[in-house]
């Protein structure tokens, strides 16, 4: 099986790198890229002035939010708006030409073609995000620091972006005559999602659930050094049943009301996987400044907390001081604590309301047969209280385990001829060298597709 696939695969992989499509993304990115990697950098230099006199100051200087995600903020940008046009090429050219309908003639499954046409997708990717590695590079010959954990959780978030708006543009490919119908259905998605952040995120009730669709929520937890297993498997499940749709949807000989029913099934079986993955807690904080921890000696007591931990939040969802608790408290007590219940206090609350609600603001805490009350969000007080409730000595800060911070004055226009020079031209190179198809291409188009 794998030495039937291998022709398939030469030949997606031929076809998507001849095309015009995947060099001029290169040769946009590279730009866009390094423009951003500078301008992250100079800033970064310039708050870095006063972190090296002051060590209080450096602690909050982090590369991962100075440089790292800034810098891969445009090449998001850049898998946004313009990858949608290459991974439609992959299925869209095929569909104009008439090739596809030989394609599917061939002893190979919809899905299999669909499934190798994704692997050419991610090589595609691979080859993209070739600039966003040569910024990487070059932040640490200018002397930058780079934490492996954190800084592949930030790849890995992107490339589980790239790789749905891969799956999203084959599924629109699939259901569309053309090529440019497909990217319109494909920027439906994704420039959709960045109305829904503008517009309803934050919003309380059914809106929020709505804003949590967005395709841009998906790096929120990789920017922040936090890899969460069911986020990660949820992404994979909506991907593959994006994927999934654009096989049934190639398929030649099924009525379109079969395929909607199909269709339909996925859709079922995806929103239970990604369900069920949403109450899975586990999760592994990649950062280096552990934002999304408590410390080691908190975690260390909170873990003798066995019993439920319930906490009911007199606050309405888009209160600011609401915002902060979730951030700083809520979410790392979620994390550590996998029987904690968290939930809004019932009944209609809202900030211009809430003066004449004289619980609004407070927050009750019940462990067992005790319970307390107190109005303040920070971690500060409120972990204390908890241990007072469960009748746990409050441990001793550990000393010397601070994040340092990484401060740093670098002249990144070094870099300038390297992005706007020497890397462009080598991927027009690469881009003639190219279009020259190989020879196991050759033969599979000789062979009708056999082996």
């Amino acid at each position: 099986m794998r030495a039937a696939l291998t022709p398939l695969l030469a030949k997606e992989l031929w076809e998507i790198f001849s095309g015009r499509a995947l060099w001029l993304l290169l040769l946009l990115v590279c730009p866009l890229i390094g423009y951003s990697f500078m301008q992250a950098v100079s800033l970064y230099g310039e708050a870095s002035t006063a972190g090296l006199q002051s060590p209080e100051l450096a602690v909050s200087l982090s590369p991962l939010d100075g440089v790292l995600v800034p810098t891969f903020g445009a090449f998001y940008v850049a898998i946004t708006l313009l990858f949608p046009f290459v991974a439609i090429r992959v299925l869209g050219h095929e569909k104009e030409t008439g090739a596809l309908r030989l394609l599917v003639q061939l002893p190979y499954g919809s899905g299999t073609i669909v499934a190798v046409k994704l692997a050419a997708v991610l090589a595609a990717w691979v080859l993209a995000s070739i600039p966003v590695v040569s910024a990487l590079v070059a932040w640490k010959l200018l002397g930058g620091h780079l934490r492996a954990p954190e800084t592949s959780t930030l790849f890995l978030g992107h490339l589980l972006y790239g790789l749905l708006v891969g799956a999203i543009a084959l599924f629109a490919a699939a259901v569309a005559e053309s090529a440019a119908t497909a990217a319109i259905i494909t920027l439906a998605f994704t420039l959709g999602s960045w109305v829904l952040d503008f517009t309803i995120a934050g919003r309380p009730g059914i809106l929020d659930r709505l804003a949590q669709l967005s395709l841009t929520q998906v790096l929120r937890p990789f920017e922040q050094g936090l890899l969460s297993a069911g986020t990660v498997i949820g992404i994979v499940a909506v991907m593959f049943g994006f994927a999934a749709l654009a096989a049934v949807w190639l398929s030649p000989g099924i009525p379109p009301r079969r395929k909607i029913a199909r269709s339909a099934v996925c859709v079922v079986c995806v929103m239970l996987v990604v369900g069920v993955m949403s109450q899975l807690r586990f999760s592994v904080d990649a950062s280096e400044d552990r934002r999304n921890s408590f410390s080691v000696a908190d975690e260390q007591a909170l873990a003798k907390l066995t019993g439920p931990v319930v906490i009911t939040v007199h606050l309405a969802p888009e209160d600011p001081r609401y915002v902060d608790f979730r951030r700083n408290v809520l979410a790392k007590l979620e994390r550590t604590l996998p029987n904690a219940i968290i939930r809004l206090a019932p009944g209609r609350q809202s900030v211009v309301g809430g003066s004449a609600d004289d619980a609004y603001g407070e927050v009750e805490y019940t462990y067992g047969a005790r319970q307390d009350v107190s109005r303040s969000t920070s971690p500060r007080e409120v972990l204390p209280l908890l241990y007072a409730l469960a009748g746990v000595a409050v441990p001793a800060p550990a000393s010397g385990t601070g994040y340092p911070g990484y401060p740093l004055t670098a002249d990144a226009s070094v870099m300038l001829p390297w992005f706007f020079g020497l890397l462009p031209l080598l991927i027009a190179f690469a881009w003639w060298g190219s279009r020259r198809p190989p020879a196991i291409n050759n033969a599979w188009v000789h062979q009708g597709g056999q082996p």
